[in-house]
């Protein structure tokens, strides 16, 4: 490993690890919580408080950032991090899954998948090393292979299909990579293991994936429907197929208690709209649970969302406020229940990498989930 990129594991607690991703834009804790920066922006979120947040590390997305601004125009702008204000490393994802849930009469082919915009209709083609063109472009430091995902409830012979050609992109991803020698050597790239829930399909994945050779790997193709005790199932053997030494990212994960299980089996990366989505529509994470502002009976409540939590948010407004400005539609309520989510996840997973490095690990998450699933929340 070169200085570019760098994993150093620091403590174990049973299958979980907390340690630290060093790149040259900064250093990144594991476990580690990526916000989800879709279109250059952490929604509703200034980057200088997603930083005070806690997070090292943002996730941007190249199939709405190639259809707006364009990927070349964020290049002549001096990259993503310049054009957004954020100076810490980015992941960004391949624009695969996008292409499979938002675009119109889209077609695979071993090339890649052509597809027709859902902005304004135009039709484009993107293909393994189109992907990592437009990463590059925007500037990514950490970019991810190009991969084919299908539904969780197809037949296993459909499964396999898209598993066996997700790794001939691999193989094209990571040449791609390579061929920009510039880019190569300063960031890097991680191969994404799928095969659904199947065991044997996700082994060929990992061990594919390892004779190509990536700097990390994700783990793709969960969190698609299944349910948490199918996605545990599947992650009670998918982390251990993949190389010891290389982090581990869960995709598109999750729900809090989605998140701890997911550590307590290896996973070291995530990320996940859901704090920014549930902001705007008035859910708040809390210790106790997800509560809805928008609900009557905090109307009069004087306390904070969460009387453990150290955010800002909960150290200046009430709940009875915040209950006011989401009921009444006010920008400001979804910035500050935003913020207050966004907080939340950094803090559990400050509080994950603590009790690993304790060896505290299951009984931190015995206490957590008690009190996630008691009467307070919603």
């Amino acid at each position: 490993m070169t200085d570019r990129f760098t994993f150093t594991i620091a403590a174990t607690d049973g299958a979980a690890r907390a340690g630290t991703i060093a790149m040259r834009r900064g250093t990144i804790r594991t476990p580690a919580f990526m916000p989800v920066g879709t279109a250059a922006t952490v929604k509703a979120m200034k980057p200088a408080d997603v930083a005070a947040s806690g997070a090292d590390i943002i996730l941007g997305n190249t199939y709405h950032l190639m259809l707006r601004p364009g990927a070349e125009r964020v290049a002549r702008l001096g990259g993503l991090h310049d054009f957004m204000g954020w100076d810490r490393p980015i992941l960004t994802d391949s624009g695969g899954y996008q292409v499979m849930s938002l675009a119109d009469l889209t077609r695979r082919s071993e090339d890649g998948v052509s597809f027709k915009s859902h902005l304004d209709g135009s039709r484009h083609l993107l293909s393994p090393e189109r992907s990592i063109e437009i990463q590059r472009l925007l500037g990514s430091n950490i970019v991810m292979a190009f991969d084919e995902l299908v539904p969780t409830t197809s037949t296993r012979e459909v499964q396999a299909a898209a598993m066996e050609r997700s790794m001939r992109w691999a193989r094209r991803s990571r040449a791609a990579f390579d061929a920009g020698e510039e880019h190569a050597a300063s960031n890097a790239i991680f191969g994404i293991q799928q095969g659904a829930l199947d065991e044997g399909l996700r082994k060929a994945s990992a061990d594919a994936l390892t004779d190509i050779g990536f700097d990390g790997y994700a783990i793709g193709g969960l969190a698609v429907g299944e349910g948490q005790e199918a996605m545990f199932g599947c992650l009670d053997f998918a982390p251990g197929q993949l190389p010891t030494e290389k982090p581990r990212y869960l995709m598109g994960v999750g729900k809090p208690d989605d998140i701890v299980g997911a550590v307590e089996r290896g996973v070291d990366m995530f990320d996940c709209v859901l704090p920014t989505r549930s902001g705007r529509t008035g859910q708040a994470f809390t210790r106790a649970g997800p509560i809805n502002i928008r609900n009557a009976r905090f109307a009069e409540d004087q306390g904070p969302l969460d009387p453990a939590c150290a955010c800002p948010v909960c150290g200046k407004w009430s709940r009875a406020y915040l209950h006011h400005l989401v009921r009444a539609g006010e920008i400001l309520g979804a910035m500050l229940m935003t913020e207050h989510n966004i907080w939340f996840y950094e803090a559990l997973m400050a509080d994950l990498r603590a009790a690993i490095a304790a060896g505290t690990l299951g009984p931190f998450a015995r206490a957590f989930r008690a009190r996630y699933y008691g009467s307070e929340g919603e």
